[in-house]
């Protein structure tokens, strides 16, 4: 029996590749044991345990990013928090970390580098966060979803995706999602996405372009944002919705789709050859323009800055595009030559590698 510690969250980009993985070793290892390592103010506090996984926590210590008082308290603080991992370590008999990012990653890899059991990571972002970088340094495996990720001895694997999204047939199940949203399914959908809490720029400049896209001939399903200050064009064909909570039935629906570019966005989309304008995020450290570099360079995606992505850009550039339905599945064809749907397993694979026994 095997005793996995998988150690991530705070945010979707790492909670929701940990619950694949997560998944993925509990069915084809039904004695295993999986245990999850997060805190108690993350995303993964109540998803983890909704999802039947016993969640292990330890104080979020934030690495301090300017001489200050939690500066000062650092060092004891972390050293608290690598000293009670390992004793789950212990307590637990794990015989591997497999980590995600996130303030609990760098805590857990440095247990288990003492403890001696061995670190297998998965890196989303085309630009790797801190505990990432540190825990490749000696990291038995290492998995990212981009290629060009600079993490030591990084391979491409993918994307862990979510199985409803991994085993996705859009054909089959594209007039499920038009009845589920209320559209019509032998005419274009275009998607547009900002996340679950929207994005203020895609949401402005799709409300003001509702009319050139019905007229071009496509439908809209806008899903806006939960805490979005947006509200229905009321327009025919334009479906707008706050949240979706199947995202499954919306992919199976898109032709295109404008979305930011977050690491999952642009693995879910690629898996599934879906061709898109990508907005990134403009705050941060560049890593969305870098996640979506791939499929923008092999043209399966077009790449704009949000400040740029204005109606008049969208008149003058996507209006044409969506009369071109030959370029568009072309760039489908790109995209999807770009993508892995398989992530999920092959990242298992590289589990198995650093346990040298890999199940049956």
């Amino acid at each position: 029996m095997t005793v996995y510690l998988l150690a991530g969250g705070g945010t979707a980009g790492h909670v929701n590749p940990l619950l694949a993985v997560a998944d993925r070793l509990r069915e084809r290892e039904p004695d295993a044991v999986v245990l999850v390592l997060g805190t108690a103010e993350g995303l993964e506090s109540r998803l983890v345990p909704q999802r039947g996984y016993r969640l292990l926590t330890i104080p979020k210590v934030p690495f301090p990013r300017r001489p200050n008082g939690a500066a000062l308290r650092f060092p004891k603080a972390f050293s608290r928090s690598i000293g009670i991992v390992r004793e789950l370590i212990a307590e637990h008999g794990v015989d591997v970390v497999i980590g995600f990012g996130g303030y609990v990653s760098t805590p857990a890899y440095l247990a288990a580098r003492r403890a001696g059991v061995p670190v297998v990571i998965h890196e989303a972002n085309a630009r790797p966060g801190l505990a990432n970088r540190l825990g490749a340094r000696w990291a038995a495996g290492v998995g990212v979803a981009f290629p060009g990720t600079p993490l030591r001895g990084a391979r491409v694997v993918g994307m862990p995706l979510r199985r409803e999204i991994e085993t996705l047939d859009r054909a089959g199940t594209r007039e499920e999602g038009a009845a589920f949203f209320g559209l019509d399914a032998t005419r274009p959908v275009l998607l547009a996405t900002g996340g679950s809490l929207g994005a203020r720029r895609i949401n402005g400049t799709m409300i003001a372009s509702a009319d050139g896209i019905v007229a071009a001939g496509w439908q809209v399903l806008h899903i806006a944002g939960s805490t979005a200050e947006a509200s229905d064009p009321g327009v025919d064909g334009y479906r707008f919705v706050p949240y979706a909570d199947r995202m499954d039935l919306a992919l199976a629906l898109a032709d295109f789709t404008v979305s930011r570019a977050g690491a999952a966005t642009v693995s879910e989309l690629s898996a599934l050859g879906i061709p898109a304008v990508y907005v990134p995020y403009p705050v941060g450290n560049g890593e969305q323009r870098f996640n979506a570099a791939g499929v923008v360079e092999a043209g399966g995606g077009i790449l704009v800055d949000d400040a740029q992505f204005t109606p008049e850009w969208f008149a003058s550039t996507v209006l044409p595009l969506l009369g071109d339905r030959a370029r568009i599945e072309e760039m489908g064809r790109r995209a999807l030559g770009t993508g892995f749907r398989d992530g999920t397993e092959r990242f298992v694979a590289l589990v198995d590698e650093a346990l040298g026994d890999p199940p049956a």
